[in-house]
């Protein structure tokens, strides 16, 4: 008999499978006096999980700046919804392909109710400049990495995790100083070394 994923682990079919490159989970957990309020503060960590804008702050202010814009590239102030961007601006410098900063198009947005169990998932994936025709992968990784932001409440217990898929260096645009730039961020990333900035924002995500 065949298992389904969702009987493994709520959300687990929201995250992209392996196939290529290095992965990466980043998971916090905490758990409340009872059900009930367990089911209160999901609402806050949902409305986080969505408000793109604040997760520097949400998470302390010890990762790259994120910037919610619409599917054409314009800064926007609102809950992150499919086919959004978002600009990020990682310490140090940025590709000359993003005009400075790395970019992601929000793929999909996933809610799921469970009779014991509640999940909302958001899967970004590493995207052109939507403020230039350009084609290149405006992103250190190539397009065929995701990033999963995933937050669910089962019972008295809500987790907030980060799920890193398929990352691989994007070394293969027109830009050479891009691909050099690319290359150290990418292994770096690949390496370990965004592991921190994931795992401040998912305790962020439950604070």
């Amino acid at each position: 008999m065949q298992t389904n994923k969702e009987d493994i682990e709520p959300g687990a079919a929201h995250v992209p499978p392996q196939h290529t490159g290095s992965e990466m989970n980043a998971v916090e957990k905490i758990e409340l006096a009872s059900e009930a309020e367990a089911v209160h503060f999901f609402k806050t960590v949902k409305e986080r999980l969505l408000d793109v804008n604040r997760w520097t702050e949400i998470a302390g202010g010890v990762m790259s700046d994120f910037f919610l814009t619409d599917a054409e590239g314009n800064l926007v102030h609102r809950k992150a919804t499919s086919g959004d961007h978002i600009r990020i601006d990682i310490p140090g410098p940025g590709t000359q392909t993003g005009g400075g900063y790395d970019w992601v198009t929000i793929e999909e947005i996933k809610a799921q109710v469970l009779d014991d169990a509640e999940v909302l998932s958001m899967t970004v994936r590493p995207s052109a400049n939507p403020l230039t025709r350009g084609e290149d992968t405006a992103h250190f990784l190539t397009d065929e990495a995701t990033s999963t932001f995933q937050v669910k409440c089962i019972g008295r217990t809500i987790y907030a995790e980060e799920h890193g898929r398929n990352e691989v260096p994007n070394t293969d645009t027109e830009s050479t100083i891009d691909n050099i730039r690319n290359t150290f961020v990418g292994w770096g990333a690949k390496a370990g070394f965004s592991y921190p900035q994931w795992k401040t924002l998912v305790k962020g995500l439950l604070k």
